[in-house]
Parts: structure tokens; C-alpha cells; sequence
């Protein structure tokens, strides 16, 4: 049976590590960078995941986000008092912190805030490389297994073949897919070469069959992923995303067709990604 190497991770709050800082090495400390709000203007913060948790130091300063669907913005007031600091937490566990302050007059309004301004994850990884048998002990549940296996995967530049569509400066491929105990790992790209965001309604994966005969006909059945990784609700205008998708192993006879279907939330940019049986039944 194939095996993998596979990254294995501890997962530490972050809360955990600083009652811990006693007994562990001394750290640089992180300089946080300042921003600056008032209470006649609102401050806009963008963020490059959707915000899950947004909290102030204390009541002079009011950070708003919505708090029923994520979004990837929030809004910044202040009142006249002492500085204070921000920590927000993305969907994606990327931890953001900075100093705020009062300024009566502003000359910045919106911060776009890049992924390289993290300060950290809220589950930061410790890598230990470990065969996959040993892995399987040591995790405690199948969800946990999925996500070693997909983050590992999604670092492979192995590819299956030429698996692409496009349309409208939208491209979707299958740069990957892996046979692993039961299940098979789908290694998906959506790339936004156009000069708009792309919000994602649904990536959807079936199996299509072709009746022949007088009575042509075309039977569409729809397979439940077992797990999602990285599956984003928006890709930014000139942005890639990477992603896996798992499902239960499967094969297929010559007149049957795996159909990869991306839609577009709001919008006419769709595509769907023929997949024959070859690729499925000869996976890496």
C-alpha cells in the first residue's frame, strides 16, 4: 500500500504558551503596528480571511464585525482616553494584534491588512516528521486525519495530467488526485485572472452517466465530500486558491464521467471540469 511522509503538528493555544512562557525560551518580542481611529469616522480593516473574533483592550475603543456571516471587514471607533490594542482571529486561525489610539484628526482610513502582518496562528504548528502508520495513532479522530493529509498534499507539486477549464478569466483544474486507505483526495485550483472578486456559491463533484440508444439520456449523481480544506467563499481578483476535496473511493466504467462544477455566487461565471475515467481509475 502507498505511504506518505507526512508533517505532523502539536496544536498549542496560544493562551496555553503564554502561561507556559515560564518554563520555555525567551522570544524576540513583536513590534505591532499602530492604527488610529476617532469617534466621528469609521476606520475599515480588511483582512485576507473572514474575521471569527474581534476583541479592544478596553471600552474607549469598539471594533464591529458581523458576527452571523463572516465577512473580511470590520470597523474601527474611538473615544478620546489611553491606548489600547486590537486582537482579531480569522476564520483560518491567522492572529492579527495591533496598538490602537486616538486621533482627533485621521489621514488613514482603511488598512489592507496582508497575511504577512499575522503575528502567528491560533493553532501554530511544531513540525515533527513521522511516517503515516505511526501517524494514525496519534490522531485523535478522522478530521484530524484529513487536514494532515490534505496540508500535505497541497505542498506536493505532483500532478495527474492536463485536467483544466476555463472561461470568463476563470480557470479550474485538478492538479491531483490521491488514493489513500478509503477515500480519494481531489487536489483542486481556481484561479481569478479577471479584474473582479469571485465569490464561490458552491464547487460541486458527480458522476455522469450516458445512456446510448434512440432514448439518449444523462444521469447525474452527486458525491458528498467527506471533507473540505481550504475551500474559500471568495478568490480576490488576480488570486489563486488551492483546496482538497475528499471522497469515499469510487471507480468508473468507460461511459461514465467524473464532472467537477464550479458556480458563481451572484454572477454567470461558471464552469464545468469533465474528469474521465482514466484519471479516476488510475489515481497517484
Amino acid at each position: 500500500m502507498r505511504k506518505f511522509i507526512l508533517i505532523s503538528a502539536i496544536l498549542i493555544s496560544p493562551f496555553v504558551l503564554q502561561l507556559c512562557s515560564a518554563q520555555a525560551p525567551a522570544q524576540k518580542p513583536i513590534t505591532l503596528d499602530t492604527i488610529y481611529a476617532n469617534d466621528t469616522k469609521n476606520v475599515a480593516l480588511f483582512f485576507p480571511e473572514p474575521i471569527r473574533q474581534g476583541i479592544t483592550g478596553s471600552d474607549n475603543f469598539i471594533f464591529t464585525y458581523n458576527r452571523e456571516k463572516e465577512q473580511y471587514f470590520g470597523l474601527l471607533q474611538a473615544k478620546p482616553g489611553k491606548e489600547s490594542n486590537l486582537l482579531v482571529v480569522n476564520r483560518n486561525g491567522s492572529v492579527f494584534s495591533y496598538i490602537v489610539r486616538y486621533r482627533k484628526e485621521l489621514s488613514k482610513l482603511n488598512y489592507f491588512i496582508p497575511d504577512s502582518s499575522s503575528i502567528g496562528n491560533e493553532k501554530p504548528l511544531t513540525p515533527v516528521i513521522v511516517s503515516k502508520d505511526s501517524l494514525v495513532d496519534t490522531i485523535d479522530n478522522k478530521t484530524d486525519y484529513y487536514k494532515k493529509i490534505c496540508a500535505y498534499l497541497l505542498n506536493q507539486k505532483q500532478k495527474i495530467g492536463k485536467l483544466k477549464k476555463g472561461g470568463e478569466d476563470i480557470l479550474l483544474s485538478v492538479e491531483n488526485i490521491i488514493f489513500d486507505t478509503e477515500e480519494l483526495y481531489f487536489v483542486i485550483q481556481i484561479e481569478n485572472k479577471s479584474t473582479l472578486d469571485y465569490d464561490l456559491n458552491f464547487l460541486k463533484l458527480s458522476v455522469e452517466t450516458r445512456q446510448k440508444g434512440k432514448r439518449k439520456s444523462l444521469q447525474k449523481l452527486f458525491l458528498k465530500p467527506l471533507f473540505k480544506h481550504h475551500l474559500p467563499s471568495r478568490i480576490k481578483k488576480s488570486e489563486t486558491a488551492r483546496l482538497v476535496y475528499v471522497v469515499s473511493k469510487f471507480s468508473l466504467s468507460d461511459d461514465r464521467i467524473a464532472v467537477l462544477e464550479l458556480n458563481e455566487k451572484k454572477g454567470e461565471r461558471n464552469i464545468e471540469l469533465k474528469v474521465a475515467h482514466r484519471y479516476i481509475n488510475n489515481p497517484n
